[in-house]
Protein backbone atom coordinates (compact mmCIF):
# COMPACT_ATOMS: atom_id res chain seq x y z
CA UNK A 1 0.00 0.00 0.00
CA UNK A 2 1.27 3.42 -0.69
CA UNK A 3 1.86 6.25 2.21
CA UNK A 4 -0.11 8.93 2.21
CA UNK A 5 1.48 12.27 3.34
CA UNK A 6 0.18 14.36 5.28
CA UNK A 7 -0.14 18.42 3.89
CA UNK A 8 2.52 19.93 6.15
CA UNK A 9 5.10 16.66 5.01
CA UNK A 10 7.62 18.65 2.42
CA UNK A 11 9.51 15.34 2.62
CA UNK A 12 8.97 11.64 3.58
CA UNK A 13 11.06 8.69 3.34
CA UNK A 14 9.42 5.00 4.11
CA UNK A 15 11.64 2.05 4.41
CA UNK A 16 14.30 3.57 1.83
CA UNK A 17 17.41 1.38 0.71
CA UNK A 18 19.94 2.82 -1.72
CA UNK A 19 22.38 -0.38 -3.18
CA UNK A 20 24.76 0.80 -5.82
CA UNK A 21 26.61 -1.90 -7.89
CA UNK A 22 27.67 -4.38 -6.80
CA UNK A 23 26.12 -4.93 -3.58
CA UNK A 24 27.32 -1.54 -2.06
CA UNK A 25 24.73 -0.85 0.82
CA UNK A 26 24.56 3.11 0.80
CA UNK A 27 21.24 3.99 2.84
CA UNK A 28 19.51 0.94 4.74
CA UNK A 29 15.51 1.36 6.12
CA UNK A 30 15.13 4.98 6.28
CA UNK A 31 12.30 6.49 7.73
CA UNK A 32 12.04 10.30 8.05
CA UNK A 33 9.73 13.13 7.46
CA UNK A 34 10.29 16.31 6.95
CA UNK A 35 8.01 19.33 7.54
CA UNK A 36 7.12 21.98 5.46
CA UNK A 37 9.55 25.10 6.23
CA UNK A 38 12.40 23.24 8.73
CA UNK A 39 16.01 23.93 8.55
CA UNK A 40 17.45 20.14 8.92
CA UNK A 41 21.39 19.17 9.27
CA UNK A 42 21.97 15.74 8.27
CA UNK A 43 25.25 14.77 9.99
CA UNK A 44 27.48 11.69 10.17
CA UNK A 45 30.70 10.71 9.04
CA UNK A 46 32.42 10.40 5.56
CA UNK A 47 30.88 7.30 4.16
CA UNK A 48 27.78 7.62 6.18
CA UNK A 49 25.20 7.92 3.29
CA UNK A 50 24.70 12.16 3.63
CA UNK A 51 25.26 13.00 0.05
CA UNK A 52 23.06 9.53 -1.00
CA UNK A 53 20.29 11.21 0.46
CA UNK A 54 20.56 14.28 -0.79
CA UNK A 55 20.44 12.37 -4.23
CA UNK A 56 17.36 10.86 -3.51
CA UNK A 57 15.67 14.31 -2.49
CA UNK A 58 17.24 15.77 -5.70
CA UNK A 59 15.70 12.59 -8.10
CA UNK A 60 20.04 12.27 -9.14
CA UNK A 61 19.32 9.07 -7.68
CA UNK A 62 16.70 6.48 -7.79
CA UNK A 63 15.90 4.66 -4.54
CA UNK A 64 16.16 0.89 -4.13
CA UNK A 65 13.66 -0.20 -2.50
CA UNK A 66 10.69 1.90 -0.65
CA UNK A 67 9.34 5.16 -1.24
CA UNK A 68 10.68 8.86 -1.27
CA UNK A 69 8.39 11.81 -1.49
CA UNK A 70 8.90 15.43 -2.34
CA UNK A 71 6.60 18.06 -2.35
CA UNK A 72 3.58 15.21 -2.96
CA UNK A 73 5.63 13.40 -5.84
CA UNK A 74 6.31 10.04 -5.34
CA UNK A 75 10.45 10.06 -6.93
CA UNK A 76 10.21 6.33 -7.66
CA UNK A 77 7.73 6.45 -9.91
CA UNK A 78 8.12 10.12 -11.06
CA UNK A 79 8.42 11.00 -15.04
CA UNK A 80 10.99 12.73 -16.92
CA UNK A 81 8.40 15.94 -17.10
CA UNK A 82 7.62 16.01 -13.73
CA UNK A 83 11.41 15.15 -12.45
CA UNK A 84 11.94 18.99 -14.72
CA UNK A 85 9.03 20.93 -12.95
CA UNK A 86 10.10 19.59 -9.51
CA UNK A 87 13.70 20.61 -9.71
CA UNK A 88 12.46 23.83 -10.84
CA UNK A 89 11.63 24.38 -7.32
CA UNK A 90 14.51 23.15 -5.97
CA UNK A 91 18.40 24.93 -5.04
CA UNK A 92 20.67 22.50 -4.95
CA UNK A 93 24.14 22.96 -3.38
CA UNK A 94 26.82 20.25 -4.66
CA UNK A 95 29.86 19.12 -3.36
CA UNK A 96 31.67 19.59 -6.66
CA UNK A 97 29.85 22.36 -8.06
CA UNK A 98 28.84 21.80 -11.22
CA UNK A 99 29.22 25.28 -13.03
CA UNK A 100 29.12 25.89 -16.56
CA UNK A 101 32.29 26.09 -17.26
CA UNK A 102 32.36 28.49 -20.71
CA UNK A 103 29.63 30.40 -18.92
CA UNK A 104 30.70 33.76 -16.64
CA UNK A 105 30.60 33.54 -12.79
CA UNK A 106 27.19 36.18 -13.80
CA UNK A 107 25.69 33.79 -15.99
CA UNK A 108 25.90 30.74 -14.10
CA UNK A 109 23.51 32.49 -11.73
CA UNK A 110 21.66 33.83 -13.51
CA UNK A 111 20.99 31.01 -15.63
CA UNK A 112 18.65 29.32 -12.78
CA UNK A 113 16.58 32.01 -13.39
CA UNK A 114 16.34 31.59 -17.21
CA UNK A 115 14.83 27.93 -17.02
CA UNK A 116 11.86 29.68 -15.03
CA UNK A 117 11.48 32.76 -17.83
CA UNK A 118 12.87 35.18 -15.67
CA UNK A 119 13.62 38.73 -18.81
CA UNK A 120 17.18 38.54 -19.07
CA UNK A 121 17.39 42.25 -17.43
CA UNK A 122 15.64 41.69 -14.18
CA UNK A 123 17.82 37.93 -13.74
CA UNK A 124 21.11 39.69 -14.17
CA UNK A 125 20.36 42.26 -11.83
CA UNK A 126 19.17 39.31 -9.39
CA UNK A 127 22.30 37.62 -9.83
CA UNK A 128 24.76 40.99 -9.42
CA UNK A 129 22.99 41.21 -6.37
CA UNK A 130 22.97 37.78 -4.84
CA UNK A 131 26.93 37.51 -5.76
CA UNK A 132 27.45 40.87 -4.02
CA UNK A 133 26.29 39.38 -1.09
CA UNK A 134 28.62 36.87 -1.14
CA UNK A 135 31.59 38.73 -1.82
CA UNK A 136 32.12 38.08 -5.41
CA UNK A 137 30.93 41.36 -7.43
CA UNK A 138 34.32 42.06 -8.18
CA UNK A 139 34.69 37.99 -10.54
CA UNK A 140 31.00 38.26 -12.36
CA UNK A 141 33.04 38.22 -15.77
CA UNK A 142 35.50 35.36 -14.10
CA UNK A 143 34.59 31.91 -15.66
CA UNK A 144 34.74 29.06 -13.36
CA UNK A 145 37.69 27.49 -13.99
CA UNK A 146 39.82 30.99 -13.19
CA UNK A 147 37.81 30.94 -9.57
CA UNK A 148 39.31 29.50 -6.35
CA UNK A 149 37.45 26.59 -4.83
CA UNK A 150 35.87 28.77 -2.04
CA UNK A 151 34.70 31.22 -5.08
CA UNK A 152 32.95 28.59 -6.86
CA UNK A 153 31.39 27.04 -4.25
CA UNK A 154 30.34 30.57 -3.93
CA UNK A 155 28.76 30.82 -7.18
CA UNK A 156 27.12 27.42 -6.52
CA UNK A 157 25.33 28.89 -3.30
CA UNK A 158 24.42 31.85 -5.40
CA UNK A 159 23.08 29.83 -8.14
CA UNK A 160 21.08 27.62 -5.56
CA UNK A 161 19.34 30.53 -3.74
CA UNK A 162 18.55 32.66 -6.61
CA UNK A 163 15.46 31.98 -7.26
CA UNK A 164 13.98 31.45 -3.93
CA UNK A 165 13.18 27.65 -4.47
CA UNK A 166 10.79 25.68 -1.87
CA UNK A 167 13.56 23.64 -0.99
CA UNK A 168 17.34 23.96 -0.55
CA UNK A 169 19.70 21.01 -0.21
CA UNK A 170 23.18 21.67 0.47
CA UNK A 171 25.71 18.80 0.45
CA UNK A 172 28.53 20.47 2.75
CA UNK A 173 27.99 24.08 1.15
CA UNK A 174 30.80 25.62 3.45
CA UNK A 175 33.75 22.92 3.00
CA UNK A 176 35.65 25.73 0.86
CA UNK A 177 35.13 28.43 2.82
CA UNK A 178 36.78 30.73 5.45
CA UNK A 179 35.00 30.99 9.01
CA UNK A 180 33.86 34.60 7.90
CA UNK A 181 32.24 33.58 4.35
CA UNK A 182 31.03 30.69 6.57
CA UNK A 183 29.04 32.25 8.42
CA UNK A 184 27.91 34.73 5.50
CA UNK A 185 26.80 31.42 3.70
CA UNK A 186 24.40 30.20 6.77
CA UNK A 187 22.89 33.33 7.03
CA UNK A 188 21.66 33.05 3.41
CA UNK A 189 20.44 30.05 4.19
CA UNK A 190 18.47 30.57 7.28
CA UNK A 191 17.38 33.86 5.85
CA UNK A 192 16.13 31.58 3.10
CA UNK A 193 13.91 29.31 5.31
CA UNK A 194 12.63 32.27 7.51
CA UNK A 195 10.96 33.21 4.27
CA UNK A 196 9.55 30.12 4.18
CA UNK A 197 12.00 27.37 2.48
CA UNK A 198 12.72 23.77 3.39
CA UNK A 199 16.54 24.02 4.07
CA UNK A 200 18.23 20.54 4.45
CA UNK A 201 22.36 20.69 4.85
CA UNK A 202 24.86 17.73 4.80
CA UNK A 203 27.63 18.06 7.03
CA UNK A 204 30.18 16.57 9.13
CA UNK A 205 30.48 19.83 11.47
CA UNK A 206 29.30 19.05 14.24
CA UNK A 207 30.58 22.48 16.11
CA UNK A 208 28.97 24.63 13.39
CA UNK A 209 25.65 22.15 13.73
CA UNK A 210 25.66 23.10 17.49
CA UNK A 211 26.17 27.00 16.82
CA UNK A 212 22.74 26.68 14.63
CA UNK A 213 20.93 24.66 17.02
CA UNK A 214 18.46 22.92 14.60
CA UNK A 215 16.92 19.81 13.96
CA UNK A 216 19.59 17.25 13.47
CA UNK A 217 19.62 13.86 11.74
CA UNK A 218 22.44 11.44 12.29
CA UNK A 219 23.64 8.55 10.04
CA UNK A 220 26.00 5.88 10.35
CA UNK A 221 26.67 3.15 7.51
CA UNK A 222 23.55 4.28 5.94
CA UNK A 223 21.50 3.62 8.77
CA UNK A 224 19.56 6.89 10.79
CA UNK A 225 20.59 6.36 14.11
CA UNK A 226 19.18 9.80 15.57
CA UNK A 227 16.84 12.69 15.00
CA UNK A 228 17.69 15.16 17.34
CA UNK A 229 15.12 18.47 17.81
CA UNK A 230 17.26 21.30 19.01
CA UNK A 231 16.23 23.31 22.01
CA UNK A 232 14.46 26.66 21.03
CA UNK A 233 16.37 29.75 22.02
Amino acid sequence: MSAQPNSRDMISLYHVDKVYPPNQMALRDIDVTINRGEFVFVAGASGAGKSTLLKLLFAEERASRGQVLVGGRNLVTISRPQKAALRRNVGVIFQDYKLLETRSVLENVAFALEVIGVKKRERFQLAFKMLSAIGLKERIHALPPTLSGGEQQRVSIARALINRPQLILADEPTGNLDPDMTIAVFNLLLEANRCGATVIVASHNLTLIEEINKRTLVLDKGRLIGDFERPKG
